[in-house]
């Protein structure tokens, strides 16, 4: 390919690579997060058991559990771990895959693109007006508000690149993507 058609390519491919390099390292980052949560959690017991109040468990628990699922869904994208509908799909031709998935990842980049717009608002707000939470520990909401706009920001980068593969694939040019 020469020409305008070989850097959209080239530029696309790019692309890809860096946002799944990126959702890789995030997602390998995210499993670590269950250690944290399953920590919290064995706190929570242990702290009962010796009659020591310990009012922030369950909520902490309940953010870990958030980071831990919005920063790993690109990488499950990512890995095709995802659950799908596959009554249809699994019989159908790669090519085919790639046309059906380019056409649904609009709706998809859709919806992610408004998620992104509202928790960057709800952020802004978080930030602006030192929301807290109702519970009795208050903790500050914006950082887990931080880290819920980040994962769907990175879902939505996850879902460009799946969407610029899919292209590629059903035109026949599929990029390498062993090495992300």
């Amino acid at each position: 390919m020469a020409g305008t058609e070989g850097l959209v390519w080239r530029t696309a491919r790019r692309f890809t690579r860096g946002v799944d390099a990126l959702n890789a390292w995030v997602g390998q980052f995210a499993m670590w997060l269950l250690v944290l949560m399953l920590a919290v959690l064995v706190w929570g017991i242990a702290s009962q058991a010796i009659d020591v109040r310990s009012v922030w468990v369950i909520e902490m628990a309940q953010f870990t559990l958030v980071s831990y699922y919005l920063l790993g869904g690109a990488w499950t994208m990512q890995r095709g771990v995802h659950v799908r509908m596959d009554v249809f799909y699994s019989h159908w031709r790669p090519r085919t895959r790639s046309v059906v998935d380019s056409f649904t990842s609009v709706f998809l980049i859709f919806f992610l693109v408004m998620l992104v717009v509202g928790g960057w608002e709800s952020t802004a707000y978080a930030l602006d007006s030192g929301q807290r939470s109702r519970s009795l520990w208050r903790p500050y909401m914006a950082p887990v508000k931080i880290i819920m706009t980040t994962g769907m920001a990175l879902m939505l980068l996850q879902s460009l690149s799946e969407l610029c593969k899919d292209i590629a694939r059903a035109l026949g040019h599929p990029f390498d993507t062993a090495n992300t």
